[in-house]
């Protein structure tokens, strides 16, 4: 290959994964540090795990020998062991723990946040790399604990920015279908799982989607034909009215479930789901705020009792116009086995994990495309003023206000145009006349951006007010002027 063939790699970025900057990278911190300002507030103690594991760790999703980097993307270590990207935040938790055990505080109170990635096939909304932004508490077996979770899941919500009313956190025990399924005499693995993937799906599908999921099977839009369980119909039946027993507030929907499973069925479940809601009424939740739905199912083989969803219910437009409803922005639960496969001793645990990236976007959709300030900007007209430009940039820094220096090397339009890229609020100019007299001219782009709009209905009252939008000033004066320009921007 000769120099003039060199290899040129095609710039491209790998499929799901995002490339993020400026305020949506801004937004995204900005929801971590307040999510976790919640759960710090609670008593939850800050702890960060390496991004890789030993697979291993990782439970189901273990690469094996022929698919390596199943779920997960790993890599074998010159010991040939192999190491994973975390899959989420819990598992890394579970092996601190277990690694750490004695010399913790039980229960251990952690909070953590983060990015996770997933070797699986990217779609709309779903990437291979997101932040989480997680909560739990190890060592409790109490109904309490979950509670804890559930309200301090509907504060972070706010504190990111949720409103009241906005969502919904809904809660129900994996307890409850276990009984119910015992009492039909569904023993099998297999069946029981295939039961309780039909559930997974009843929001999508709806109790007829279900229904067919539960028996003989149920064929898609596209033909594809999905096996179900195989259960009779009076049993379907019974599955579907539990499904269903979620009511206009939480005691109705516990008397609601009471009904349909008896007291043979309802046993530890409903036990669990009433000493859950004792607490969550003592915190003060509101029914707009916390649900019990029985419909709630999450991580199939994960789970072992309390399961939650945090629910966003504003609907709003996408570009498209179509009417779009996030749906679920974080969930979790309570996950008894995960620590006890390494300890080999019961260590029960329960946890909350808001999807950072989902809930962005989400807040990013209903409050409409926002657009954050960059620094003031000092453009140096005049070369030989360099210098006191940075000197110009250091007081504005020393107020407290961001700011930076024009390094190219175009000229004064140029300079201008760069400024509204950086979407500046205002410029300070700095030419040969500013130097000379120990002034500069400071330009308020906002405002000029603002009256803009008035120069093609009315000019006159344009031009009237163009002596607003740029003003020479003294040096001395040019910090407060432009504190006065940020003050008006963001009021």
């Amino acid at each position: 290959m000769s120099k003039d063939e060199a290899f040129r790699p095609k710039a491209r970025r790998p499929r799901g994964l995002a490339d993020r900057r400026g305020l949506s990278l801004a937004t995204e911190r900005a929801i971590v540090d307040r999510v976790l300002g919640v759960y710090q507030a609670w008593g939850f103690e800050r702890l960060e795990t390496s991004a890789f594991e030993y697979a291993d760790a990782l439970g189901k999703f273990l690469p094996d020998q022929d698919r390596p980097n199943e779920g997960v993307f790993a890599l074998q270590d010159d010991d040939e062991q192999w190491l994973a990207l975390r899959y989420d935040l819990t598992a890394p938790l579970a092996r601190f723990v277990a690694e750490n055990y004695d010399a913790l505080p039980k229960p251990y109170r952690r909070c953590a946040a983060g990015p996770v990635w997933r070797n699986e096939k990217p779609g709309p909304g779903r990437f291979r790399e997101f932040w989480q932004c997680d909560a739990d508490t190890v060592g409790s077996a109490s109904p309490a604990a979950d509670a804890e979770m559930i309200a301090m899941a509907c504060a972070a919500l706010e504190a990111a920015g949720v409103g009241r009313g906005a969502y919904v956190v809904k809660l129900s025990t994996r307890k409850l279908l276990d009984g119910l399924l015992a009492s039909l005499g569904v023993t099998d693995a297999a069946q029981r799982l295939t039961v309780l993937r039909a559930a997974d799906k009843l929001d999508r599908l709806g109790p007829e989607g279900v229904r067919l999921l539960l028996g003989a099977g149920r064929k898609d839009e596209s033909g594809d034909f999905t096996k179900g369980a195989g259960l009779e119909p009076v049993a379907a039946d019974r599955l579907l009215t539990l499904l269903g027993a979620r009511r206009a507030t939480r005691c109705q929907t516990l008397a609601a479930i009471a009904d349909v499973l008896g007291e043979g069925q309802a046993g530890d479940g409903l036990a669990e789901l009433l000493a859950t809601n004792a607490v969550l009424d003592a915190l003060g939740l509101d029914e707009d705020q916390a649900q019990i739905d029985p419909a709630i199912v999450r991580g199939l083989e994960y789970y072992t009792g309390a399961v939650f969803e945090a629910e966003l219910l504003t609907e709003v437009k996408d570009e498209h116009g179509h009417i779009v409803r996030f749906g679920s922005v974080g969930g979790g639960g309570r996950y008894d086995d995960l620590v006890s496969r390494f300890k080999g001793q019961p260590i029960p645990a329960t946890g909350f994990s808001i999807g950072v990236s989902r809930l962005a976007a989400a807040l990013a959709m209903a409050q409409g495309a926002l657009e954050a300030d960059g620094p003031v900007v000092v453009l140096p007209f005049d070369a030989d003023g360099m210098a006191d430009c940075f000197a110009i940039a250091a007081d504005l820094r020393a107020a407290g206000i961001a700011a930076e220096v024009y390094l190219g090397g175009s000229g004064p339009k140029a300079q201008l145009k760069y400024a509204d890229k950086r979407n500046a609020p205002a410029a300070v100019i700095l030419g040969g006349d500013e130097r000379a007299a120990g002034a500069v001219t400071v330009k308020d782009l906002k405002l000029g951006l603002a009256l803009s709009a008035l120069a093609e209905g009315d000019r006159e009252a344009w031009k009237a007010r163009q002596g607003e939008v740029q003003q020479t000033i003294k040096r001395a004066a040019m910090v407060d002027h432009v504190r006065a320009i940020l003050a008006r921007a963001s009021a």
